[in-house]
């Protein structure tokens, strides 16, 4: 069974069709049936749920069939449907069913001596009380959704569990009916069958504000946020441009180990909360005051969700202090809107009031205050404008930006157990946009909303199925590519250019890397071409350093030397402009690739022994510029693995040292080799939680610690023993 459609203008007959359809698949006596029965009007639920139970629980044909040595030994009519409000101290459905049944098992009935009987079958259960969680606090709102993902085994799974052989009927109101979509997918696939009630009000909301945080955006044009993200240091490990024109960051760590202990990090951009805008300071009293009168006024709304009132009622408390004309917005559309419910006017106008109020937010969404409240506000909103009419023009813009909501609730870091089915859901929406768009005749939309999805399988592949969704971005991007031109705005060309290079770049980590990679590098170029570096430096560094990435991952397969000289040519361009000054952190990630390319340099065979010590000089003094503007940002979150350079610095010294060209005298043999001992001790310090870059990082330290013997003699081990903390010296001296 699928969700009924509830626009019908005769509620009544809609809901007795409704109610007879749940009857009829509550009696067919199935086992591990679970229905789903939604209703806005908490009076009608009531009603309906109240005469399923007095017409199902206790069935005439049951009190007269019962056996009479049940009835003679006083058993009690055992239910056939049992309700249960829902216990928001601990709200487990399958706990609470289980514990019923523990109280009240179904009693044996025809036993005898020469038969053991049989018990009455296992009830039904409904459910009620679901809509209380939307007072509850948002940690019990997803221990709820947490425990309905857990419960999908009593379904799916032959366990020896009574419960195995009842129904469920679960009764929640719209919002929850989206919630456990996207939030409990497991428990939503189990589903037999959806019923549906009209009734008033019957406001179709989403989402009920228990995504734990979200991050602020600048425009859910999608387009334009293609250009800012840019102006952030991204390498092709997390290369893409984000979802709304905003200076969206993400702030993962992607260090891929490289043979011989080096390690290539890919860079990343930093953390999203650096966005984040700082919590408002405390109001006056006699914004208390208007705060507190404005929200009486708001609560007393019958037509419109409690949850976007009371969402819309936490911005205005916390934005009092701002303008006031403003402030008195929202509440200005609410009061509208619930006159035009009680006017009963024709859902275009509630769509349009609707569609207002979402646009108000997301036009402070731009603006940079981004919190839950606002994205929360904007996209019930625009969900209710679509509820209303499903012909609005502006259905697919409206699509597109839910789209990009959704995505953003995924992009806010910590990533929620939520965090695939907001892409999914993000995905949905584009791709129902883009059913809706003709290319022909709006290319600029259908262009934006392609490079959003392709945007969303990137983010998509870190979940699942890596290679078929950076294949499926790949598609978006290039049918983007199709309709967006440089001469049309060479700007968002250029981003998705550089989304497409990212996406090979992707795409050759799990199939025919030569063929992407060199893809990558050419979608690159293509968009370097439309940056001028005097104008735009750091969205032209930035690229530089991406193309020196793919260049560095190419030269794995094919003309190594010629691929990381080019790596290196790009590295060194890209520093005239990710500079210490302008962007300390992405000038110390791409001195640490540069540093990494230099090494691998002098580690090719067909590398001569006078270029080794030069290349290894210059990868030391790279390794050391990272590590130095590291050192100097003060806890500021990298994009690069930290203590992965100081070990990679440890190896570059050491083999300048071991290598047999190396010219130097004892002094500098030993000064060479105590900086490498120094540096893998300085990351063995913080390795304590990794136990096999530990191990590893402790092997370079007896490695090195040879070398002193080898090179300097006993005395020159004892001088590194010295250096040794206490603790390591017994493991240390069992391997040397």
């Amino acid at each position: 069974m699928s969700v009924n459609d509830t626009a019908h203008n005769d509620n009544s007959a809609w809901n007795r069709q409704v109610y007879h359809r749940l009857k009829l698949a509550l009696s067919l006596g199935l086992r591990r049936q679970l229905f789903l029965a939604v209703c806005d009007d908490l009076h009608l639920r009531n009603q309906v749920a109240a005469r399923l139970h007095s017409t199902l629980a206790y069935p005439i044909g049951q009190v007269l069939s019962q056996p009479s040595n049940a009835q003679e030994n006083s058993t009690p009519v055992y239910p056939r449907l049992v309700t249960l409000r829902l216990n928001l101290n601990d709200p487990n459905p399958i706990v609470q069913i289980n514990q019923w049944l523990a109280n009240y098992p179904p009693p044996i009935v025809g036993a005898s001596q020469d038969s053991p009987g049989k018990p009455f079958p296992v009830p039904a259960f409904q459910i009620v009380g679901v809509e209380h969680l939307t007072k509850q606090p948002v940690a019990t709102q997803r221990l709820f959704l947490h425990h309905l993902r857990l419960s999908e085994q009593y379904f799916s799974i032959q366990e020896s569990s009574r419960f195995l052989e009842s129904n469920l009927l679960l009764w929640i109101p719209r919002p929850w009916l989206s919630a456990i979509k996207q939030s409990a997918p497991q428990f939503w696939r189990c589903r037999t069958g959806v019923f549906v009630f009209a009734g008033e009000p019957t406001p179709a909301t989403q989402n009920l504000g228990y995504p734990e945080r979200f991050s602020s955006s600048k425009s859910l044009d999608l387009g334009n946020l293609e250009q800012s993200i840019l102006n952030e240091s991204v390498t092709p490990g997390e290369l893409r441009t984000t979802a709304s024109e905003l200076k969206f960051k993400n702030n993962s760590d992607f260090p891929a180990e490289i043979g011989n202990g080096v390690h290539k990090t890919q860079e990343a951009s930093p953390s999203t909360a650096d966005l984040l805008k700082a919590a408002p300071q405390q109001q006056e009293s006699t914004n208390q005051f208007a705060s507190e009168s404005n929200n009486q006024s708001l609560s007393s709304l019958s037509h419109i969700s409690s949850e976007l009132t009371e969402l819309v009622i936490a911005t205005i408390n916390t934005n009092i202090a701002q303008d006031t004309e403003d402030y008195l917005q929202p509440q200005q559309i609410l009061l509208e809107i619930e006159e035009l419910h009680e006017k009963q006017l024709p859902g275009e106008v509630l769509a349009e009031a609707y569609h207002r109020l979402g646009s108000l937010y997301r036009l402070r969404i731009e603006q940079g205050d981004s919190t839950l409240e606002n994205l929360m506000v904007a996209i019930i909103a625009y969900q209710e404008a679509i509820s209303y009419d499903e012909n609005s023009p502006q259905l697919p813009d409206i699509l597109n930006d839910l789209g990009t909501l959704y995505w953003m609730l995924y992009r806010t870091p910590p990533n929620s157990e939520e965090g695939k089915t907001y892409i999914e859901q993000a995905i949905e929406f584009y791709q129902l946009a883009l059913k809706m768009i003709s290319p022909q005749t709006h290319r600029e939309t259908y262009a934006r909303v392609q490079n959003n999805l392709g945007t969303a399988y990137g983010d998509l592949a870190r979940f699942s199925h890596p290679s078929e969704n950076w294949q499926q971005a790949v598609l978006a991007y290039n049918e983007a590519l199709n309709y967006r031109t440089a001469d049309m705005d060479s700007l968002k060309y250029a981003a998705c250019q550089n989304n497409l290079g990212t996406a090979y770049w992707h795409l050759g980590q799990y199939n025919q890397p030569i063929v992407h990679l060199k893809k990558a590098i050419a979608a690159y170029n293509q968009a370097l071409v439309h940056y001028n570096p005097e104008q735009e430096p750091l969205k032209y560094g930035m690229i530089q350093n991406n193309i020196g990435t793919a260049c560095w991952n190419l030269a794995q397969y094919e003309q190594p030397a010629q691929n990381l000289q080019l790596a290196i040519d790009v590295y060194s361009e890209a520093l005239k402009y990710r500079t210490p000054a302008n962007v300390p952190s992405a000038c110390a990630a791409t001195q640490n690739n540069l540093g990494t390319a230099y090494w691998h340099l002098a580690n090719l065979s067909q590398t001569t022994k006078e270029a080794r010590q030069k290349y290894l000089q210059l990868c030391i003094s790279a390794y050391e510029e990272a590590i130095a503007l590291a050192d100097s940002l003060n806890g500021i979150p990298l994009s690069f693995d930290l203590l992965a350079s100081y070990n990679n610095l440890g190896l570059a010294h050491y083999q300048l040292v071991i290598d047999k060209s190396f010219n130097g005298d004892k002094a500098t043999r030993s000064q060479h080799l105590e900086v490498a001992l120094d540096n893998h001790l300085q990351a063995l310090n913080g390795l304590s939680k990794q136990p096999e870059a530990y191990q590893t990082t402790f092997t370079y330290i007896v490695k090195t610690i040879r070398a002193f013997h080898n090179e300097l003699g006993i005395q020159g081990q004892n001088l590194a023993l010295s250096k040794v903390p206490s603790q390591l010296l017994p493991e240390i001296l069992s391997k040397l």
